[in-house]
This record gives C-alpha cells, sequence and structure tokens, in this order.
C-alpha cells in the first residue's frame, strides 16, 4: 500500500483559512512563477517549487478530504484536482441530490473506513488527506506516514488549524525535504512511530 500524506498550503502560523473558510494569500505562490505546473497554464511556479510538487501530484492516487471542503469547493464538478483518480470524502451524510454516481467520489462515513478505502483504491500510490479537521483526525488515529505543508509567510492570527482539532502530541522526525520556492518554503516530516 502506499504511503498515507497529511498536505496543504499552510500560514506560518498554522492556520489552512482564515475564520471564513477563505486562504487569502495561501495558494499565491501557485501562480507566481513562470513554469507551468499542469496543462490549465493558469498554475505557474517557480522551478523549485514545480521540481517538488509536480512529482509530489504525480505520485498521488487517492485524496482525503472531509465534507466541509467538498461542500465549499462544490465536488470539484465531479473531477479530481490536480489530475487525481479518485477523492474519497469523510462525511455521515449520503451525495448531494443529484450528484453523478458514475463520479470518481466516495462517500465514507469515519476516518479509519476513508482510509482504508482510499489506499484500496490507491494501490501503490500515495492517499493524499487535506489538512485540517479530517486531516488531525487520520493523524490522531495513527494512520498519517508523512506531514507535508507548503509553508506561506502570511501570519493569519486565527482561522482553521492546519492538525485541526488535534490535542495530544505527536512526534515528527527532522524534515527530510526543505524546498524553497518563491514566497513559499515546501517541508516534509515522517511520522515518528
Amino acid at each position: 500500500m502506499g504511503k498515507v500524506v497529511m498536505y496543504s498550503s499552510v500560514s506560518v502560523d498554522g492556520f489552512v483559512a482564515d475564520e471564513d473558510d477563505q486562504p487569502g494569500p495561501l495558494f499565491d505562490w501557485l501562480t507566481n512563477g513562470d513554469v507551468p505546473l499542469d496543462e490549465s497554464g493558469v498554475l505557474k511556479v517557480s522551478r523549485a517549487s514545480y521540481d517538488h510538487t509536480r512529482s509530489y501530484w504525480d505520485q498521488i492516487g487517492v485524496t482525503v478530504v472531509g465534507r466541509h471542503v467538498f461542500d465549499l469547493t462544490d465536488g470539484w464538478d465531479g473531477k479530481p484536482p490536480s489530475g487525481i483518480d479518485h477523492v474519497v470524502v469523510v462525511t455521515h451524510r449520503p451525495a448531494p441530490e443529484g450528484w453523478d454516481l458514475g463520479a470518481p467520489f466516495h462517500f465514507v462515513d469515519g476516518v479509519e473506513a476513508a482510509v482504508a478505502k482510499a489506499q484500496e483504491l490507491a494501490g501503490d500510490r500515495l492517499v493524499e488527506v487535506a489538512a485540517g479537521d479530517v486531516g488531525g483526525q487520520v493523524l490522531a488515529a495513527g494512520l498519517v506516514d508523512e506531514v507535508r505543508m507548503d509553508v506561506v509567510p502570511v501570519v493569519f492570527g486565527s482561522g482553521k488549524r492546519y492538525f485541526g482539532s488535534v490535542n495530544a502530541r505527536h512526534l515528527l522526525e527532522d524534515p527530510d525535504v526543505v524546498i524553497q520556492g518563491d514566497r513559499v518554503l515546501h517541508l516534509r516530516y515522517r511520522v515518528r512511530r
């Protein structure tokens, strides 16, 4: 099975969105460069960010998100983001009324079941878990292998926390990837077992 990676862009003070669920400048690094990150031509990053991010994206088989993120993005109109094959949505509610049940989205109750479904779908590829409340629950359940973050030089002061409502200590190894991009620092930590 592929590794389980918790990921997001994050402010220096540890937030993935403000109090109104807005990311503010957290994704500006995805449009401030000159190297196209995908075929859309919209995402352009620095060469260092491209080399790091493109290779990471190419390894992802499935992304796990909470229902809140699914609703905020309108389910990406039924098309998983960034060329990912499947999205597993952690939710206690069924798919929205009128949702295309043929879309590669899977609605699962509970983080353990969501990660199991994601690993089944991903095979040897990575399972990416969106940071925030669901990511924190997956970390607390002991199911995260790595924490990756794109740290953006902004202080929010309050908002939606990277690790959600985790209230226990979790030790990470020293960062084994530290890459300086333009207006972003890419970090990767393995979770200590």
